[in-house]
């Protein structure tokens, strides 16, 4: 598309006979021109310096529509404007980022237009990322940014915290609108986002920053009265959905894909990269990336191949502590493939996310993963196999016997992040002992059989008591009260039987059972061994399900628990051997316990309740859910329910989106008919029916 250059946002004052593009003449500025420069609002006095843009090759090409990009990384795009936009929710904390106070920003009659791109700030570049991808498992070629909009880089604002730098040594802030319109990589779309996603996307990404998960962060979103056909189930059952922006900010949005763009054409798929055997351009994208993003690794490392080493080994170690820290969390990403995989070891991309409510390894969050490539226990496996294709998307830079060698490093790593996280959540700070790894085992083992609920049951470990020496009466009592409280998190009877139904057809099953014997070579063709191993498996757990009561169940719960309790408590008995002050013990192991497993995560049922309320005009559940998540380890007295609990659809003047007034009948929405619990319950029965694809 036609780029027009940076536009002047409108002003706040009108001066007769004063030009705004004269702020940035010869330097001859009069009292008009000053005032008119103080006027401006703070999107508009941005400190935009887009390095990206100047260090790494631009298409030349300003041809709209969709097309093949060679030997650049980014394109020039013009963002498409939307009809009334306005906010639906900011995040302070995230506009912190770039020196923007969050409600300077919400007063800002022109905040929504800036922050979807609809008017393009000062200093701003509009362009789209050119990359390719892996998706399940198969190369797709050009996919590039075909709904975001790199709109430059902010420099950071004086004052900013340490660790904020150490993590962004670039001293700059990308922000990027997801949303905006069409790009030359939109292929058959058309380059918007709905409400659903844009909520959830902003939910995540900020809910993910307070667990302390690494990520992208999100500074806002905005909604407006432009309309696009989207079919939520693809049923064939479209309706109209309000066009929706994300503010994405982040060091940079670079990713395993952006590598990818130089890949030879595919052995399996016969795609190529659209700069295949422009390596040079390669060579400019790693100086790019580890002189601004890993800048301590150049000076340390002369040789140029040494230097390729060393960054690649940081991707692998951020990426392995990463993974860990989903797997601790419960969270489940649902589309890893290497264009959703950051370069600088980033939560990034949020789609059809989720967060474990019942555990299960084999927990699949994402509707359309019909192969189950993407489960929960999957994602370390996935994240290595996703570096590898890095390292070959670097290769000759990184020569591929070094690059494995590295990867030899992985599962050490990986293992060793999650263990010292596990430690934590259960308490075990003063000794590493060998047995851990078994009892961390055998707590996930009982809770998969009793369909405990992930975050609750690790937030409840904390009350289960340490004992001190000598403490043997009423010991029976306490691990009995101890299995009791974990026993309130464990499924019934009919969700277990529910949870364990094969999804697959009895006879499709069947059938295939039958072929894997009779024609292995076909069989191998339409499905897979781990496939039909979790479907029997299933099977077997159902039949023994249909052969017990609710009583027999609860009582071979209770007696699992007692044995691991048991066990935990010795372990944690162990801990005070050798402490002096063991009631200081006692209340370090609470807190940091009570500080690592959180008291809310965002659950889907609650994203879904804060996206029904804002599609029937009232955004007061989004802006709610968002405070609870930026506290998930405490309690906070007024934000125990949703915010509409008690006063149904009804919302205080200046909480409803005004533009709704035709549609809220239709649109109402139905969590008003649900019964509210509390944020950190259990999910209600209904979440079970949210399907995120």
């Amino acid at each position: 598309m036609a780029y027009l250059g940076p536009q002047l946002g409108r002003c706040r004052f009108f001066l007769p006979g004063v030009s705004a593009f004269r702020l940035f003449g010869t330097g001859e500025v009069g009292m008009d021109e000053m005032g008119l420069a103080m006027s401006r609002s703070p999107l508009e006095r941005l400190d935009f310096d887009n390095v990206a843009l100047k260090k790494l090759p631009l298409d030349t090409s300003e041809e709209p529509g969709v097309r093949q990009v060679k030997g650049a990384c980014f394109s020039r795009v013009k963002p498409q404007p939307l009809t009334k936009p306005r906010f639906v929710a900011v995040s302070h904390e995230a506009l912190a980022l770039l020196g923007l106070d969050g409600k300077d920003v919400e007063e800002d009659p022109l905040g929504p237009e800036y922050l979807s791109g609809s008017t393009v700030m000062p200093g701003s570049e509009p362009a789209a990322h050119c990359y390719c991808g892996h998706q399940f498992g198969q190369f797709a070629g050009q996919l590039g940014d075909g709904a975001a909009c790199y709109l430059g880089e902010v420099k950071v604002p004086p004052g900013q915290e340490r660790e904020l730098l150490r993590e962004n040594p670039s001293g700059r802030w990308e922000m990027q609108v997801k949303g905006a319109g069409l790009t030359p990589y939109s292929r058959q779309a058309d380059g918007r986002k709905v409400l659903r996603s844009s909520i959830r996307e902003f939910l995540c990404s900020e809910a993910m920053y307070f667990l302390g998960v690494p990520t992208t962060r999100a500074g806002s979103v905005v909604t407006s009265d432009s309309k696009v056909i989207r079919d939520v189930y693809y049923s064939g059952n479209p309706r109209h959905e309000r066009c929706s922006v994300v503010l994405r900010i982040a060091p940079t949005f670079l990713r395993f894909g952006s590598f990818e763009i130089f890949k030879r054409a595919d052995e399996h798929t016969g795609r190529q990269g659209p700069s295949y055997g422009r390596d040079e351009i390669r060579g400019q994208m790693l100086d790019y990336v580890i002189e601004m993003f890993y800048p301590e690794i150049q000076p340390n490392f002369p040789d140029r191949v040494e230097r390729n080493v060393a960054f690649f080994r940081e991707v692998m170690l951020r990426t392995a502590r990463l993974v860990a820290q989903w797997q601790c969390v419960g969270f489940c990403h649902g589309v890893l493939n290497t264009d959703n995989m950051s370069i600088l070891g980033l939560t990034l991309d949020y789609g059809p996310y989720g967060f474990m409510d019942r555990f299960d390894p084999d927990f699949i969050c994402n509707a359309s993963d019909n192969s189950g490539r993407y489960t929960y226990q999957a994602q370390p496996a996935i994240c290595r196999w996703n570096l590898v294709k890095l390292a070959e998307a670097l290769n000759p830079e990184l020569p591929p016997d070094r690059a494995e060698a590295v990867m030899e490093e992985y599962l050490d790593l990986y293992n060793g992040f999650y263990l010292e996280n596990m430690r934590k959540k259960l308490g075990l700070l003063k000794k590493q002992e060998p047995e851990d790894e078994i009892l961390i085992t055998e707590l996930l083992q009982i809770m998969h059989n009793t369909g405990a609920d992930f975050t609750n049951t690790f937030r409840s470990l904390s009350q289960i008591s340490c004992p001190t020496e000598g403490e043997s009466e009423g010991e029976e009592e306490r691990v009995k009260q101890a299995s009791n409280l974990l026993l309130e998190q464990c499924a019934c009877l009919e969700e277990l039987k529910a949870a364990n139904k094969p999804t697959m057809d009895p006879r499709e099953l069947a059938m295939l059972l039958s072929m894997a014997q009779s024609n292995p070579a076909l069989f191998q063709m339409i499905s897979d061994r781990l496939t039909i191993a979790r479907q029997l498996e299933r099977l077997s757990k159902l039949k023994d399900l249909m052969e017990i009561n609710e009583e027999e169940l609860k009582t071979k719960h209770a007696e699992e628990w007692t044995h691991w309790i048991t066990r935990y408590r010795k372990r944690l008995a162990r801990e005070l051997e050798g402490q002096s002050d063991v009631q200081a013990v006692q209340e370090e192991r609470v807190k940091v316990m009570d500080s690592t497993n959180p008291r809310v995560v965002l659950r889907n049922y609650i994203a879904q309740n804060a996206i029904e309320a804002a599609e029937s005009g009232d955004f007061s559940e989004v802006q709610q859910v968002l405070k609870v998540l930026e506290k998930p380890f405490s309690s906070q007295p007024g934000l125990e329910f949703p915010a509409w609990m008690g006063r149904g659809r009804a919302t205080e003047q200046g909480e409803r989106d005004e533009g709704d007034e035709h549609q809220q009948e239709a649109e109402a929405s139905t969590s008003t008919a649900r019964n509210p619990v509390p944020y950190d319950s259990k999910p209600p029965a209904w979440s079970h029916e949210i399907c995120v694809t």
